[in-house]
């Protein structure tokens, strides 16, 4: 896959990120850019159509292709632990649209479906879950864990790839309460569609932390074009066969 890589100029610094107790910390000091290039690759008609095309074909035949493959994980779920087999959730998607993500369900059901709290500390220590993420979460199933580990949790995205509420390659999707903690690069993330995969996937996932995650983020927006998203999917391949960052 070597011959598909290709390297990403980038002119960010990190964004310094720190939890102080259950309350998040943003320090944007180290922040180069504020504002959004007027002309982005982005806002092109490749990106807009000859990309879009390439996400219907690509979802199409992966779902052809994992077919089988998803009767068999809906069964497992279906048959190991109670609840939905799917599980929903509310995600930001390009130009700050709202979209439902879709995923197999890999924790208990009754923990997964908890409403967050409205309280500020009830929010903070969420938010910390699901920012660092831990080996060996309570919440995950058994078949969870092993969805998880090879990423098959994520098949039924295709769905939310094929209405264009997400792309193959893009953002990491993240949750509204993320958003602010990306500081001035949260137009980076929202100016595109939501990726399947992406650079914080091909990059270590979750052995990276949120400042290098949003760092990625911007970049792979700010440097965009068809042979990037090449370099990702044939990155992605062996990132997620190596189970890097999984959890």
């Amino acid at each position: 896959m070597g011959e598909c890589e290709i390297q990403l100029e980038s002119d960010f610094d990190f964004v310094e990120m720190s939890f102080d107790g259950n309350t998040v910390v943003s320090e944007n000091r180290h922040l180069k850019l504020a504002l959004l290039p007027t002309q982005m690759r982005v806002h092109s008609w490749r990106y807009r159509y000859v990309k879009r095309i390439i996400d219907i074909i690509g979802a199409v035949l992966m779902i052809a292709i994992s077919f089988v493959p998803g009767v068999l994980i809906a069964a497992a779920v279906a048959l190991t632990s109670r609840g939905s087999v799917f599980y929903r959730e509310l995600r930001v998607g390009r130009g700050g649209r709202p979209f439902q993500i879709w995923k197999f369900r890999s924790m208990h059901a009754a923990r997964a479906s908890q409403e967050p709290s409205t309280s500020a500390q009830s929010r903070g220590v969420l938010l910390h879950w699901r920012i660092h993420k831990i080996e060996h979460d309570p919440r995950i199933t058994a078949v969870g864990g092993f969805l998880r580990r090879w990423s098959l949790d994520e098949l039924p995205q295709l769905f939310n790839v094929l209405r264009g509420e997400m792309s193959l390659i893009g953002p990491r999707p993240v949750v509204e309460a993320e958003i602010p903690l990306y500081g001035n690069l949260r137009h980076y993330y929202l100016v595109a569609a939501p990726g399947l995969s992406g650079l914080w996937q091909v990059s270590g996932r979750s052995n990276v932390t949120f400042a290098v995650r949003a760092n990625l983020d911007a970049s792979y927006v700010a440097n965009w074009s068809l042979l990037t998203d090449l370099s990702i999917i044939c990155r992605t391949i062996p990132a997620v066969l190596g189970r890097v960052g999984a959890r």
